[in-house]
Order: C-alpha cells, then structure tokens, then sequence
C-alpha cells in the first residue's frame, strides 16, 4: 500500500507514523511554574539536536500536561530531561495522566525530587540520567512545539557510568515508546552480522 499526502484524511496517519518510527526514547521532562508548582510529564518525540553545543530537543502536543511543561518553559527558560529507565516506567505512566496546573505530578508518581545544580528546576533523583537544560528556542510546526535547549548540567548514576564517558546501557535499562504501548530495550548486536534474518 502506498498513502499519498491528498489521501492521509482517509487513514488514521497518527497511528502509522508512530507505529513506524519506533522504538522511540522518552525525554521525562521536569520544569517549574513561577509560583514554584513542580511539573513532570513524558515525551516521546524527542531526540539530540545538536552536539555542539549540546542541544536536546522534543516536541510538544496539546494535552493539558504538556502546555503546562511548555508554559513553564517559556516563563523559566529551563528544563531537565530525566532518562526513564524500565524500574521508572509506571511513575512516568502516572505523570501522563492529565493533572490540573496547581497540581505536583512528583507527588502524584510518588518519586523523589532534588533540586539542579545549574538550573533552578527538580530532578528525579532515581532516573540514571538527568539533563540540565536552558531554552534555546522554541520552533513552532504545525499544531506542535518543537522545544531546543541546551545541555549545561548532566548526572549519571554511579552504576550506569562506565569508564572513559560510557553510559552502561545493560544498567541504564531505557524505555521505548512504541505506538501505543512500550518496549524493552535489552538485546544489543554489532553490525556487521551474519546472524540477522535475511
């Protein structure tokens, strides 16, 4: 089968997109309001922008949860990126649900915050990975925001941090978005390999 763009009306495009273009990572965004409420919500459409400087980006839609984490953005011009990693999945599940902006969706998936080093916003102190960012900018496209910032704080666990700047990834155990449901990341090969099916 083959969709041109004058025929997407006729399918549901939402689901082919995301059932194609998996698994995806999932940037778990924490920000902070003005008056100071906490707000932590998961994206899936994320990725790294640029390395130099070292910039992450993710894309925003229009649930409730996701124009507060933008909100707070544009007021703060920070953000942290916290890593999901499989042991987090169900608290990050909790912060997807749609929550009123007074609201603390830390309390609400019962994890444990701890203020950034480099940007005045919470992290989730069990997530292997945290990202400190500023707001480089902010691309509108389409009915979707497309948020940039750049890295200037990073943590590791202990545990996932390998020697000579590695991150373990049999430690860091991440969580893939599927198209509606989630996957396991855990088996890893090296190319070539004459074990693939052909």
């Amino acid at each position: 089968m083959r969709i041109h763009k004058d025929q997407f009306q006729n399918h549901d495009m939402s689901k082919l997109i995301k059932g194609a273009v998996v698994p995806r990572p999932i940037a778990w965004v924490s920000t902070i309001s003005r008056d100071g409420t906490r707000n932590l919500a998961p994206f899936s459409f994320f990725t790294v922008a640029s390395m130099n400087p070292i910039t992450l980006c993710f894309s925003v839609g229009g649930g409730a949860s996701d124009k507060d984490t933008l909100a707070n953005i544009k007021e703060t011009g920070q953000f942290i990126v916290n890593i999901v990693s499989e042991s987090l999945a169900n608290q990050m599940h909790e912060t997807s649900l749609q929550y009123s902006p007074e609201e603390d969706e830390f309390e609400k998936a019962g994890t444990q915050a701890e203020p950034g080093d480099f940007v005045d916003v919470p992290r989730v102190a069990e997530s292997p990975v945290q990202m400190e960012c500023e707001l480089d900018q902010v691309v509108e496209v389409g009915t979707n925001s497309l948020v940039l910032g750049t890295v200037v704080g990073y943590h590791i666990h202990d545990d996932v941090y390998m020697e000579k700047d590695k991150v373990n990834p049999d430690k860091l155990k991440p969580v893939g978005r599927m198209a509606g449901d989630y996957s396991y990341i855990r088996e890893f090969y090296s190319l070539p390999n004459n074990d693939l099916p052909k």
